[in-house]
């Protein structure tokens, strides 16, 4: 498959103090961006707003440097604040037409499709992305409805445009047949935040994809 304009990040990581510990966050982040990791993701789930805006502050000033899109999850006045090139919402946080009404065109949104119905609201005129989770059952994120499958993943290729970031147990010996299935975007966590060498484990799954 070749790199989808629309989302030309092939490898994207999903990142948080605690899928790293214990490795020190921001460092496997820059190590990975290093290695190949194309676009960044800052999701913590259990950290205060004011712990969570530092850690996005810290990890702006990382992906301004290296010149790599970063994302926020869920908290949408935080990526507003620091700029982010992005928000990833899920079913329960704040609505992609809310997000779209305030802000305009300041974030590109990424939701999270849970069921296949989801294709046919009227939220996806604000969408600018799709988070396929899970592929695979994960430790690092429980609270999903459909575990989708290489085959769920190639049906909803067919069934939209929008570009499609796929996560949930993507690892060197997953992602490629991810890739094929239709994804623009593996999305990995645990095989390069729990890495002993974060750069050598984006590279080798870089390779794998492109």
């Amino acid at each position: 498959m070749a790199i989808n304009p629309l989302f030309p990040y092939p490898l994207y990581l999903v990142i948080s103090e605690r899928d790293c510990y214990p490795n020190p966050w921001l460092h496997v982040a820059e190590e990975a961006i290093i290695g190949g990791v194309d676009i960044i993701q800052l999701r913590e789930k259990n950290e205060t707003p004011t712990g969570f805006l530092e850690k996005a502050k810290k990890l702006k000033q990382l992906t301004d440097r290296y010149g790599i899109p970063l994302i926020i999850n869920d908290a949408v006045d935080i990526a507003v604040e620091i700029e982010a090139w992005g928000v990833h919402v899920g079913q329960n946080d704040r609505q992609p037409l809310a997000i779209r009404e305030k802000y305009g065109n300041r974030l590109q949104i990424g939701w999270s499709l849970e069921v296949r119905t989801q294709l046919n609201s009227k939220q996806m005129a604000a969408v600018d992305h799709l988070g396929i989770s899970p592929i695979f059952p994960t430790k690092t994120k429980t609270d999903t409805v459909t575990t989708w499958g290489i085959s769920g993943l190639a049906e909803l290729r067919n069934l939209t445009e929008k570009p499609l970031i796929a996560i949930g147990g993507m690892s060197l010996d997953t992602s490629a047949s991810a890739w094929l299935a239709g994804a623009d975007s593996i999305a990995v966590v645990s095989a390069i935040c729990q890495s002993k060498n974060p750069r050598e484990r984006s590279a080798q799954l870089k390779e794998l994809i492109t």
